[in-house]
């Protein structure tokens, strides 16, 4: 088993290691995708990889959810993963709503003014 000071410095190599993937996930994906699904996509890994859950009743140290949830499935079944998969589906769903809320707030399509023949302006649409 871990002592506390291993316990805290691997929780620390596991974030530090998360945010500069998804780091990089940011990179990439918006080279390639619009900004709104790019946000969705770090959003969504941000979940999944920083999620914490206990890995069995009576735990004293919390694990990634994914893994804990991962590893019941695979050997106890999905019963038993209960408790990792509740979390899971709750920070993906936050995930959705920011992702949503970011695309509307701060990331809509610009509305050019259009000049018609006597000089003054109409909003276009």
């Amino acid at each position: 088993m871990l002592s506390e000071s291993s316990y805290i410095t691997a929780m620390y190599v596991y974030c530090g290691s998360a945010f500069m993937l998804l780091l990089c996930l940011a990179w990439w994906f918006g080279r390639r995708w619009p900004n709104g699904w790019v946000v969705l996509m770090v959003l969504l890994s941000a979940a999944l990889l920083l999620t914490p859950a206990y890995p069995r009743a009576g735990a004293e140290t919390l694990a990634p959810a994914l893994i804990v949830a991962g590893f019941q499935i695979a050997t106890e079944g999905v019963d038993t993963a209960r408790h990792a998969l509740r979390p899971l589906s709750y920070a993906c769903g936050l995930a959705i709503v920011l992702a949503v809320a970011f695309k509307l707030l701060f990331l809509r399509s610009k509305k050019t003014e259009v000049t018609d023949d006597s000089g003054s302006e109409e909003p276009a649409g």
